[in-house]
C-alpha cells in the first residue's frame, strides 16, 4: 500500500504554547504561541523590550519559563516544580536540543584566544565529540560557505565586526543543527558592514533552512520570512505573512511601530 503524503502530519521544529516568563515583577512575556515549520522562516519583530529575544532564549532554554509549553520536533521539554521555581527536569534534554537550537547573538561571543577556525570547531569536537579531522573540513567548507575562508587562521580583533559575526555562524552552521535562532545579527554592525551578513542570512533563507529571526531590519524580515510576528508588550499583537503585516496591518499599534521604524 503506497504511502500518501498528504495525510502526513507536519511537525513543527519548534512550538511554543502559551509561553509566560517575568523577571521578578516585570512580565515580559504573556502567553506567547508560535510555531516554526521546518524550512520556514520566522521573524519577530517590535519595539525595544516587547519580549522578542526574550522567547528566543525561552526556546533555547538559556532561560527559564515560568509556565507554558516548549515543544522540539513534537518532543515537550520535562519540567520540575512550578511559577518561579520552575526548572528542566531533564539535563540530558536541555543539552541535546540545544545543540540542535543554533544560535547566534547580537555580539559575536567568538573566543579572542583561538583562531577563527578553532573557534567554528571547538563546539562539534569538545560537546558532540565529532571526529576532529571530519569537523575541521565542515569548518573550512562554512567559512568558505559565509565568505571568510581566507580568515581561518585570523583572530576575532584581526577581523570586522561584519566578518566576526559570518564567523559566528559559520559556527552555528557547523553544529549541524535543526533550526537556527538569530538575536538581532546585525544590530551591532555599521551599515555597510550589516549588508554582508544579510546577504547570508538571505542565502540561508534561500536553502530552506528552519530560522527564527529577531531582527530591527524590517526590510530583511519582509525579505527572507515566511512568516512574521509583532511583539507588543509580551504578547504577538498582530502575525501573519510578511506582504500582510507591511503592507496592510491591522492594529493601530503595529501602524504606529512601522511608522516609527521607517521614520528612523
Amino acid at each position: 500500500m503506497s504511502h500518501d503524503p498528504s495525510l502526513s502530519v507536519v511537525i513543527p521544529v519548534i512550538e511554543v504554547s502559551d509561553l509566560h516568563k517575568s523577571f521578578g515583577t516585570l512580565e515580559v512575556l504573556r502567553g506567547v504561541s508560535m510555531a516554526a515549520p521546518k524550512g520556514h522562516v520566522v521573524s519577530l519583530i517590535g519595539s525595544s523590550g516587547s519580549g522578542k529575544s526574550t522567547l528566543l532564549r525561552c526556546i533555547n532554554l538559556l532561560e527559564d519559563s515560568q509556565q507554558g509549553r516548549i515543544i522540539f520536533e513534537g518532543e515537550p521539554i520535562s519540567w520540575r516544580g512550578e511559577g518561579a521555581n520552575r526548572r528542566p527536569a531533564d539535563r540530558v534534554q536541555v543539552t541535546r536540543i540545544r545543540t540542535n537550537l543554533s544560535m547566534v547573538f547580537q555580539q559575536f561571543n567568538l573566543w579572542a584566544h583561538l583562531t577563527i577556525l578553532q573557534n567554528v570547531m571547538k563546539a562539534p569536537v569538545t560537546v558532540l565529540k565529532r571526529n576532529r579531522a571530519d569537523v575541521e573540513d565542515a569548518a573550512r567548507r562554512y567559512l568558505e560557505r559565509v565568505g571568510i575562508g581566507d580568515k581561518c587562521d585570523a583572530y576575532p580583533a584581526q577581523l570586522s565586526g561584519g566578518q566576526q559575526q559570518r564567523a559566528a555562524i559559520a559556527r552555528a552552521l557547523c553544529m549541524e543543527p535543526r533550526a537556527l535562532l538569530f538575536d538581532e545579527p546585525t544590530s551591532a554592525l555599521d551599515p555597510e558592514l550589516e549588508q554582508e551578513v544579510v546577504k547570508v542570512i538571505k542565502s540561508l533563507a534561500e536553502e530552506g533552512r528552519t530560522m527564527l529571526l529577531v531582527t530591527h531590519d524590517m526590510t530583511m524580515a519582509r525579505d527572507v520570512s515566511d512568516h512574521v510576528l509583532f511583539l507588543h508588550e509580551g504578547r504577538i499583537e498582530e502575525q501573519g505573512s510578511p506582504d500582510a503585516l507591511f503592507d496592510a496591518p491591522r492594529t493601530e499599534r503595529l501602524r504606529q511601530f512601522l511608522s516609527h521604524v521607517r521614520a528612523a
